[in-house]
């Protein structure tokens, strides 16, 4: 049987290197973001776990896959199936199937995606991990917040720690895959050991064993806040474009108040997860401050970032799937991440050479952009400008947070229909929409979407956007000047600028601009 590889939500065919390969799904991918051309044969631009669910091999809870890559094909069908709406690709260079895995290869790649390095007691044959560099596959620097109240007791404070020594040891903690610190919750917080202190999972258990109990009153929002705020710094360890994630320990329920320093959290680009353990009774929620306390500390109220457990007793079953989650790196919303930290302002043509049918193309091509970035209040924005010799913003950064507001606010946009002045365009954008968000913490992004020479100078106002850390994507259709394209286009041109023939081709490009949008993000945290 073929080894597993764990790969992300978001690896597509093409990223594979070999024929056949036998590859493991994470559990709960966003179902909305996945890319997926055809039906039964994929274009190998579709991600696998997206094909995969689709095609019924798998559910959202994750699983193994057998991928086959395939010879390309012309016009791949877009058919809705399992919770995925499949897109039209007229043709392609490569394709994969996607098949089921049989039982006994399931079972090795569920060994091997989730380390379980125990001490070898000599009888267990020795897993094949690399102590040192830890589980690759984990990426993430984790801060756990451990309750030393007088809530838990010094009794429960022993099992916490115990706990807290099977999640590190299962998480592989090492130089290559996750870091770990650990901050003791009590009257006052304390830093116990930071990311860097140690790199190894045996270290880090002789750590927690070390550690001693404070007491006090459990002022969790305190150390929560110091935490977001002091922990992550580099000098202390922490990973550029790697989750930042918070897991806060709670017997009970906290002396103080969660909401503020979740918001700090959330500003800082912090993962924060709960484990409450012993939740308070229905006699004890009078004592409580805010019995929303949990909804107000996490980083999404989508379930996934809260976790309860019902005593400190017996919580060996409790930590694989917490582990799951951790490492389940698509999940973790509150890292700044290229769908969640960017602004994109779309530059849109309302000449009279496009009309109304080719007008609805270009909005849908904007439309799927957009839905591709997690747009809100502390998230990724949008705006709109369409153009002719006039402007007129359709809508600001900061007129819609959500991406529903967004999505019909585009749809309602009417065709202008006019002349073509590209160049006063990008300049009037530049200062009107980006002007108002140039502090804000966002990457600024303009995609200029033409099909036509334009009547006025494109390059100064360009350059100025681009001197403004504006990245520019000239997108061009039918009777666009190349020159042009590539005159407004940010650095390397190439990959900043595309051209279609038809209108309908603009659904194509959508994947290539939203990985090449991400592309440079990522190149500008380096």
């Amino acid at each position: 049987s073929l080894a597993s590889t764990a790969i992300t939500c978001f690896t597509r065919g093409l990223d594979l290197r070999k024929g056949t390969e036998d590859v493991l799904c994470p559990a709960n991918c966003p179902l909305w973001q996945f890319y997926v051309f055809g039906d039964g044969v994929y274009a190998s631009l579709s991600s696998i776990c997206g094909a995969a669910i689709h095609r019924g091999v798998i559910t959202n809870a994750g699983g193994a896959v057998r991928v086959q890559t395939l010879p390309g094909q012309e016009n791949y069908p877009a058919v809705n199936a399992n919770g995925i709406q499949s897109q039209m690709l007229s043709r392609w260079a490569s394709s994969f199937s996607v098949t089921p895995v049989t039982k006994d290869t399931a079972l090795e790649a569920v060994g091997r995606s989730v380390s379980t390095a125990r001490p070898s007691t000599g009888k267990r044959p020795k897993k094949t991990l690399d102590k040192k560099a830890g589980n690759k596959d984990c990426k993430a620097d984790i801060a756990f917040l451990i309750d030393g109240s007088y809530n838990i007791g010094q009794r429960r404070f022993n099992l916490q720690k115990n706990f807290l020594g099977k999640v590190a040891v299962m998480l592989g903690v090492g130089i290559e895959g996750p870091h770990v610190g650990v901050v003791q919750a009590s009257e006052h917080p304390k830093i116990e050991f930071y990311l860097k202190n140690f790199t190894s999972a045996k270290e880090v258990l002789f750590a927690i064993k070390e550690l001693g109990f404070r007491g006090g009153n459990s002022n969790t929002g305190k150390a929560l806040k110091h935490t977001a705020q002091k922990f992550f710094s580099l000098e202390n360890g922490a990973r550029k474009g790697i989750p930042k994630i918070i897991v806060v320990f709670l017997d009970g329920w906290p002396s103080d108040d969660l909401e503020e320093a979740g918001i700090v959290a959330r500003e800082f680009g912090v993962n924060v997860f709960i484990v409450s353990v012993a939740k308070p009774t229905t006699e004890e929620l009078g004592m409580v401050q805010d019995i929303g306390f949990v909804d107000k500390a996490v980083c999404r109220t989508n379930g996934f970032f809260s976790y309860q457990m019902p005593t400190w007793f017996g919580t060996t079953k409790y930590v694989k799937p917490l582990v799951q989650k951790l490492c389940s790196h698509e999940q973790m919303l509150c890292s700044k991440t290229c769908y969640n930290s960017i602004n994109i302002g779309f530059l849109i043509d309302g000449s009279s050479s496009v009309g109304e049918s080719n007008f609805r193309l270009m909005l849908d091509f904007v439309s799927n952009v957009a839905k591709a970035f997690e747009i809100s209040d502390i998230g990724s924005k949008v705006a709109a400008v369409q153009f002719t010799y006039d402007q007129r913003t359709e809508f600001g950064f900061t007129d819609y947070v959500t991406k529903e507001k967004v999505l019909s606010a585009i749809r309602n946009i009417r065709y202008m229909s006019g002349g073509t002045a590209t160049g006063d365009a990008i300049s009037f954008t530049v200062r009107n929409v980006f002007g108002p968000v140039k502090d804000g913490p966002n990457k600024n992004f303009l995609i200029v979407l033409t099909d036509g020479q334009s009547y006025d100078d494109v390059r100064a106002p360009a350059a100025a956007a681009q001197k403004a850390g504006i990245t520019v994507f000239s997108v061009g259709v039918a009777w666009a000047p190349l020159d042009d394209l590539k005159d407004m286009a940010s650095e390397p041109r190439e990959s900043h600028t595309f051209f279609t023939r038809e209108f309908t081709g603009l659904e194509q490009m959508v994947p290539d601009i939203i990985r090449s949008i991400c592309k440079d993000f990522l190149d500008s945290k380096q």
